[in-house]
C-alpha cells in the first residue's frame, strides 16, 4: 500500500506543478530588413583637353612685320596675332579699285547715250561684263590682303611662339597655339559591365594628378555610341568648369566612380550563420524562427547585401542566432540598424557559428 501510495504520489507530481510543460520562448534582438544597392567602384584615368584648341598657321607666305601677342596672353576672337608685309597686296587692291571705277564709268556713259545706233547691244554687254570682272578682281585683291593678317579664330589663351619680326614664314609655319580652356573635357574608358549605369548629366568627382587642387566635379557631356570590342570598354566624356583657370589641357585626372546597381536585402553581418550547406539567417515569421538560405553579394562595414527571399520590412534575428531552431518561438526585441551592425558574435566558421 505504501509503495502504491508513493507511486501514486510520483505520477501526480507534474500535474500538481501545472500540467503539461509550457512551450519554450527565446528572447532575441530583431531588425527590419532594409534594401541596399550593390555599388560598383571603378577607378579610371583620363587626360584633359581644351573645349576649343587650334594650331595657328599663316594663310600666306611672306615676311613677318609684327607679332601682336605674348605667350600666355588672353586674346579675343578676331584679335590680330601677326601681320606679314602687305605692300604688294595693298597696291593690288588700289589697282583693282581703279579698274572697277573705270569700267563703271564706261558702262554709265554707254547707258546714258540717247542715240541707239551709237552703241551696240554687244558693247553694253561687254561693259557690264567688265564691271563684274573688275568687282571679282577687287574681291580677290582684298582677300589676298586680308590673308597677310592672322587673327584669333576664337577667344582663348595663346601659347609660345618661335617667330619674330623680319622672319620669312610659309603656310606650314606654326605661329602659335590657341586654347579655350574655360571648360576642359576629360575622356576616359569605363568597363562595358557598367554600360547603362552612367548617363549624360551625371556629376563625377575627379582628382588632378599634378595639382594641389582638391577633387573637382565634372559633368558627363557624352557617352560613346559603341563598345570597344578589343578593350571591352566604352568612352565617356566629362566637362570640368575651369572659369577660375587653375587647370590646364593635358593634365591627367583620376576618376573614382561609385555606380549603384541592383538592390538587395541589407542585413548586419552578425546575423549571417554558416552551416554545412552554406550561409543562412533566421527570419521571424508569425513569432517563430524560420531558417532562410542566403547568398552573400557584398560586404561593407559590418553590413551585408544578400540574395534571399526577403522583402523590405521583414524581421530577422540580429542577435541571439546561436539559440535559434526552426519553429522556435521568439520574443522580439527591436533595435535600429546601427545598433545591430555593432554586434559581433563569438565564433566564425563551422556549423551554427555567426560571421564576425
Amino acid at each position: 500500500m505504501a509503495a502504491s501510495g508513493l507511486a501514486a504520489c510520483g505520477n501526480s507530481e507534474p500535474e500538481t506543478r501545472g500540467g503539461a510543460p509550457s512551450e519554450r520562448v527565446v528572447k532575441v534582438i530583431v531588425q527590419e530588413i532594409t534594401l541596399g544597392a550593390d555599388t560598383q567602384e571603378i577607378e579610371a584615368v583620363g587626360t584633359a583637353r581644351a573645349r576649343q584648341a587650334a594650331t595657328i598657321y599663316p594663310e600666306a607666305n611672306g615676311e613677318v612685320v609684327s607679332v601682336n601677342f605674348t605667350a600666355g596672353q588672353k586674346v579675343e576672337k578676331g584679335q590680330v596675332l601677326a601681320r606679314l608685309d602687305d605692300a604688294d597686296q595693298r597696291l593690288a587692291v588700289a589697282r583693282a579699285q581703279v579698274t572697277l571705277k573705270d569700267t563703271e564709268q564706261l558702262l554709265n556713259r554707254y547707258e546714258r547715250i540717247d542715240v541707239p545706233e551709237a552703241v551696240s547691244d554687244s558693247q553694253i554687254d561687254e561693259a557690264r561684263t567688265a564691271v563684274e570682272a573688275a568687282k571679282i578682281d577687287l574681291s580677290l585683291a582684298r582677300e589676298a590682303l586680308a590673308e597677310r593678317t592672322t587673327r584669333a579664330p576664337f577667344s582663348g589663351y595663346v601659347g609660345l611662339s618661335d617667330i619674330d619680326p623680319g622672319a620669312r614664314i610659309t603656310t606650314s609655319t606654326v605661329i602659335t597655339r590657341l586654347d579655350d580652356r574655360s571648360v576642359l573635357y576629360v575622356d576616359f574608358a569605363v568597363p562595358e559591365q557598367v554600360f547603362g549605369r552612367i548617363a549624360k548629366g551625371d556629376v563625377l568627382p575627379m582628382t588632378p594628378f599634378s595639382s594641389d587642387r582638391s577633387t573637382v566635379d565634372a559633368v558627363v557631356e557624352a557617352i560613346d555610341s559603341r563598345i570597344d570590342a578589343s578593350m571591352r570598354s566604352f568612352m565617356v566624356r566629362a566637362a570640368i568648369d575651369n572659369t577660375d583657370d587653375t587647370l590646364r589641357p593635358g593634365m591627367s585626372f583620376r576618376i573614382n566612380l561609385a555606380l549603384p546597381g541592383e538592390r538587395y536585402p541589407k542585413v548586419p553581418e552578425a546575423a549571417i550563420v554558416w552551416g554545412g550547406d552554406g550561409a543562412y539567417l533566421w527570419a521571424v515569421e508569425d513569432g517563430a524562427a524560420k531558417r532562410v538560405a542566403v547568398t552573400i553579394v557584398f560586404r561593407d562595414d559590418g553590413q551585408v547585401l544578400v540574395k534571399a527571399p526577403l522583402e523590405e520590412g521583414d524581421l530577422i534575428v540580429a542577435e541571439g542566432v546561436q539559440k535559434m531552431r526552426p519553429g522556435l518561438k521568439v520574443e522580439s526585441l527591436s533595435r535600429g540598424v546601427d545598433d545591430a551592425s555593432s554586434y559581433v558574435s563569438a565564433g566564425v566558421g563551422g556549423t551554427g557559428e555567426a560571421l564576425k
